[in-house]
């Protein structure tokens, strides 16, 4: 079987909710790190390009009507380059990274990007039609986050705990406290601030430039969502589901802007496009959970894959885990027998600093796992996400 090869990659820095990146469209947003990743290559044959695979988790406004093609045709590739939008919640562009691999082992595809995007700042309201004529009743639904449109049967089955909510059921049945989780979260804004202060980004983020109603463009280059904190601070945060709760604004990941592209090969192709394969996709995988405590989803998808591919999680030299919540994150670590401060596991900071656009994480995670791999020369690294509605994903890659 051909294998499949991580060859580069770039995002834009992320923005905070109503911050720097929403006065761009969403489709505009996605096309970005394509163009970048075009005008870093400029000697690829971009006719040669089998498909464009994102993955978007709203699909509601500007990112309707398949953003991954309005992608193609915004970022200047040719128009005979396909595109197709795919939507797997949180994980969407994960499930876009693993499609794109399984295209190429099987000898369907050569070369392809995969990646998402997600603009939460600009995610619309939407109304329903009427139920019956000359109704004269109308629900407005935010798709920023969460349900909408429920069916009664799931709410009746399922229930339809909001995600704060069921990052809290997962810290009462998995006994994750709030100093745990705010020591996490302290955590992952200090190794961010680390890895900032280290230039880490600088090579997987294509800076944004922003037109200014006066003066010159602003050039938007660093992650926006960040913020320096304490303990003490964190520990003052009210909780936001109920009281006596534990998550927070400051232990829970951010509503944020974002997209990230991906560029993967098979070995021949990488080798007549002058593309350098840096990293060998190893496999992917899925797996459900009851929706109520979806954020510990991670754990089963990886067990299934390290098992699959006759891996260990002690063999992970780098773990991409995504923080959609401290309290989740947790619960995963120690589902996977690892210690909550592991210093492989996100090492340079993750969701709750970072941000979650969600259609641009999962490929976001694939692109720092790459450059923290090759930074300390290590070999396997685990990309993993709980995904919304009771799901994990997770990817294994091993470094070249």
């Amino acid at each position: 079987m051909t294998e499949a090869y991580l060859c580069d990659g770039l995002r834009t820095p992320f923005g905070r909710y109503g911050g720097s990146l929403s006065g761009v469209r969403t489709d505009d947003l996605a096309a970005l790190p394509i163009k970048a990743l075009v005008a870093r290559h400029g000697d690829v044959d971009w006719t040669a390009l089998d498909d464009v695979i994102y993955g978007c988790a709203n699909q509601a406004g500007e990112d309707n009507r398949n953003v991954a093609r309005m992608a193609v045709l915004l970022s200047g590739l040719p128009v005979s380059v396909g595109g197709v939008t795919v939507n797997r919640l949180c994980a969407s562009s994960l499930e876009a990274v693993g499609q794109a691999a399984r295209a190429i082992r099987c000898g369907e595809a050569e070369l392809i990007v995969a990646g998402g995007v997600e603009s939460m700042s600009r995610a619309p309201f939407v109304m329903g039609k009427a139920e019956s004529a000359f109704a004269r009743t109308a629900k407005m639904e935010d798709t920023t986050i969460g349900w909408r449109f429920i069916n009664p049967e799931i709410q009746r089955r399922y229930g339809i705990d909001s995600m704060p909510e069921t990052a809290e059921n997962v810290a009462a049945e998995f006994n994750v406290s709030r100093a745990d989780q705010d020591a996490f979260a302290l955590r992952s804004q200090q190794r961010w601030t680390h890895a900032h202060a280290e230039g880490f980004f600088k090579g997987e983020i294509c800076p944004v430039s922003l037109p200014q109603k006066k003066g010159d463009p602003v050039n938007f280059d660093t992650d926006e969502h960040p913020r320096a904190t304490t303990l003490e601070a964190l520990s003052k945060l009210k909780p936001v589901v109920r009281s006596g709760g534990s998550i927070t604004a400051g232990n829970a990941s951010g509503i944020n802007d974002g997209s990230c592209a991906l560029l993967l090969a098979s070995e021949a192709c990488a080798k007549r496009q002058g593309l350098r394969p840096r990293a060998r996709i190893l496999g992917y995988a899925v797996a459900g959970i009851a929706p109520r405590i979806m954020g510990v989803g991670p754990a089963p998808a990886s067990q299934k894959l390290l098992e699959r591919l006759d891996l260990t999680i002690q063999q992970m030299d780098v773990v991409e885990l995504n923080e959609a919540f401290a309290a989740q994150a947790l619960a995963v670590l120690r589902e996977l027998e690892l210690a909550d401060d592991v210093p492989q596991v996100n090492p340079n900071g993750g969701a709750i600093a970072i941000g979650h656009p969600l259609g641009a994480s999962g490929a976001r995670l694939v692109l720092t796992a790459l450059a923290q791999l090759e930074r300390i020369k290590g070999r396997y690294a685990l990309c993993t996400l709980c995904i919304g509605v009771g799901q994990g994903a997770a990817l294994v890659m091993e470094r070249v």
